[in-house]
This record gives C-alpha cells, sequence and structure tokens, in this order.
C-alpha cells in the first residue's frame, strides 16, 4: 500500500521508541533514514531486516523524486532521523510536501522528541511558547538574534556542543546577562544534565567543563 509514515526513534534510551513505531518498523518496505549506520544499528538492536535507503540535508532535494517514485508504484515507506522526530530540525520537509502535492498518505506516529522534555524540565512557561530550531550559522545569525529579544514567550533553541558557548554570549549581548535560561543535553541518557540559572551563569558554568551530546537552550520571553 503507497504511504509513508513518519516514525520518530529514541533521543537516547532506546526503551522509548513506541510499540507502534516497531510493528511499523517491521512491516514497511523500505525505511529512509537520515543516516543508514545510525539506523542499522537501531534495526539490529531490535532485530528489525529492512532495506534502508540514505536520505539527508545533502541529497535530500535529488531523492525526493525517488522516493515519490518508489510510493507510486505501491511501496509504503517509513522516514526515520537519526533521533527524534523526523521533519523537526531534520530532513523530511521536502518530501512530506510533494506527497500531499501528489495526493499520498501520510500517517505521523507520536513520540520522541527533545525540546518537550527540555521545556518542561526548564522551569519556565509552557503555556506559550516558540520552537526557533538552530540558529543560523553565519548569515542572518545577527538578525535573528535581534529578533529573539522581542519575543515575550518563551524560546526553545538546538545546539551543538561546540558553539554552546559563543551563543550564550551573543544571547547576553542581545537579551541581557540576566535573563533566566535553561541547558539541558544527553536527554534520556545516563549522563542527562539540566543546568538552569542566568545567560551569563550559565555561559560560565559551560565555559568551565567539555560538553557532549545535542543540546536544547530555553529561554525566558521578553519581560513585560
Amino acid at each position: 500500500m503507497s504511504i509513508l509514515y513518519i516514525v520518530p526513534t529514541p533521543i537516547g534510551n532506546l526503551k522509548d521508541i513506541t510499540l507502534r513505531a516497531l510493528e511499523v518498523l517491521k512491516e514497511v518496505d523500505t525505511i529512509v533514514a537520515e543516516d543508514t549506520r545510525t539506523t542499522m544499528n537501531l534495526l539490529k538492536h531490535f532485530e528489525i531486516r529492512k532495506n534502508c535507503i540514505s536520505h539527508h540535508e545533502h541529497n535530500e532535494k535529488e531523492s525526493v523524486a525517488g522516493l515519490i517514485k518508489l510510493l507510486k508504484e505501491g511501496q509504503s515507506l517509513a522516514l526515520v532521523s537519526d533521533a527524534g522526530t523526523p521533519v523537526i530540525s531534520d530532513p523530511g520537509f521536502l518530501l512530506v510536501r510533494e506527497c500531499l502535492k501528489e495526493g499520498i498518505r501520510i500517517e505521523c506516529l507520536p513520540g520522541a522528541t527533545a525540546f518537550v522534555p527540555a521545556l518542561v524540565l526548564s522551569g519556565l512557561p509552557t503555556h506559550n511558547f516558540c520552537f526557533e530550531g538552530f540558529l543560523p550559522h553565519k548569515k542572518g545569525r545577527q538578525t535573528k538574534l535581534k529578533l529573539l529579544a522581542e519575543i515575550d514567550k518563551t524560546i526553545v533553541l538546538y545546539e551543538s556542543p561546540h558553539r554552546l558557548v559563543k551563543t550564550l554570549t551573543q544571547l547576553q549581548e542581545h537579551l541581557g546577562a540576566n535573563r533566566r535560561a535553561s541547558v539541558s543535553r544527553e536527554l534520556t541518557k545516563v549522563y542527562e544534565e539540566t543546568q538552569r540559572g542566568t545567560l551569563k551563569e550559565l555561559q560560565e558554568y559551560f565555559e568551565s567543563k567539555t560538553v557532549k551530546g545535542e543540546l536544547v537552550i530555553v529561554l525566558e520571553g521578553k519581560p513585560d
């Protein structure tokens, strides 16, 4: 049956995969993976044998046509990212958009995504927030920081370990050193950690240690 499943995978602890996700991964014809090596390790752990096709940020535009062709031929595909829910700051948007244009059925399974536990653990208001994903690395970065400074609701960002201190420093420059925030890393893993404080306190804390793992920064909105 022609269908594209969006399948979340664990962000750390493999026990967080859902029974439905395992069922879909076992039943589909092909799995579309951000990194086939990472996905094969997951499949091996759950004793699932499936053909995997690579679909990542560097080949996304080129591979969509081939995936649409498979779907039109009647195949069922499962789209997965390395961790968490596909399409959320991960490849997949172009494929989803093309499926909708072509009238191909899509189902998105609920499951793990890093920003939800980080937001809950931050201690900052959760009733009204915006998710900004990764900040631009170069072009448009300063403009985005200026815009963030004016947002009056909780802000959620993703960041990599080697840019964390730089980002915390730049956030201080635009939002103020006393703006409250939290940084979560290694969520659901053995060394899970959430640090809370002002941007200045967080910068000083993370400057003094080696940081590993993907990070979620949660920022207090602009005070009234």
